[in-house]
């Protein structure tokens, strides 16, 4: 697959502050590709760049081919984190005015709202006006008329923000639909679950600087397999912390640790002699909110030494 997005080096200052610093990456045509960072690390500003919202004060992209992104502006949908629509229209017509905004015809965007909002369950909503609805069914209306002209590259800003489960759920689906019709999606988000299910690729961002740039299972197996084991008689917790490996933490009566080199089978010889017994085990890779944090801390970690 080709990349629709190349990137190289970018950096930005405001005043004295770096708000990206190198930053480099690539995203393939048809992929999902996750932005993720803690507050103020810079991810806004990053995709602020990628579209050309603003000029880095170094390096250089590529956005589907040109290296003037405004150019391409007709090819891309986007979802910001600054949520906005006029509260006097209707859903219907904020959608087909978003769409207009792309070259698509006022009718043909009105006549794709509908039935768009239908497939997300808000079929009662087209006529609504903006002030009526509720946050949201807002985000998913302004979600909609970032989507109206079928765009070749989708950026999403923190999409899931303010939604509840059920909508949360329709937006994964949406997301999953549009890159299967070919498009290439950019999603910024805080929820690893989210990311951990949609990405195929993800960069994580601390700092203003790229730490990570990997799929979710490399992100993953930067930590090791966790244990997570239930005693059948749970006895004295300082004697349990003498057998267990260092780290082991307890939570609910069951014990969580690191797996061993030598793997989990002398301890449990140990646990068993000490009748101790074994009620519940499970060996299971950590998840992307393990590496996350793990990634971020260790980039804090390396900037305060």
């Amino acid at each position: 697959m080709s990349d629709v997005v190349v990137a190289t080096g970018l950096g930005k200052r405001f005043g004295d502050y770096r708000a990206v610093d190198g930053v480099s990456l690539s995203i393939a045509r048809g992929s999902i590709f996750g932005v993720l960072g803690p507050n103020g690390a810079g991810k806004t500003t990053l995709l602020r760049m990628l579209m050309g919202v603003i000029d880095p004060d170094t390096g250089t992209r590529s956005l589907l081919g040109s290296d003037r992104p405004r150019d391409v502006a007709h090819l891309i949908g986007y979802l910001p984190e600054e949520r906005g629509l006029y509260p006097s229209m209707t859903a219907r017509d904020s959608i087909a005015f978003m769409g207009a905004l792309r070259g698509l015809s006022w009718a043909e965007g009105r006549k794709r709202a509908d039935v768009r909002l239908e497939t997300l369950g808000l079929g009662h909503a087209p006529g609504m006006k903006v002030r009526k609805l509720s946050k949201g069914m807002a985000q998913m209306v302004q979600l909609v008329g970032a989507l109206i002209h079928d765009p070749e590259l989708i950026v999403l800003d923190e999409p899931f923000s303010g939604l509840d489960p059920v909508n949360q759920e329709r937006l994964e689906a949406l997301v999953r639909a549009e890159r299967d019709r070919g498009a290439t999606i950019i999603l910024s988000t805080h929820v690893m679950a989210h990311a951990q299910r949609l990405c195929d690729e993800l960069a994580i961002i601390a700092g203003g600087r790229r730490h990570f740039l990997g799929s979710v299972e490399q992100a993953r197996a930067l930590l090791p397999m966790a244990v997570r084991y239930r005693p059948r008689v749970d006895g004295d917790a300082a004697e349990m912390e003498r057998l267990l490996p260092d780290g082991a933490t307890r939570q609910d009566g069951e014990w969580r640790f690191a797996l061993a080199d030598d793997g989990v089978e002398p301890l449990l010889s140990a646990l068993v002699a000490a009748h101790h017994g074994v009620e519940g085990l499970a060996i299971e890779r950590p998840g992307l909110h393990e590496a996350f944090v793990h990634i971020v801390g260790k980039a804090a970690a390396e900037k305060a030494s």
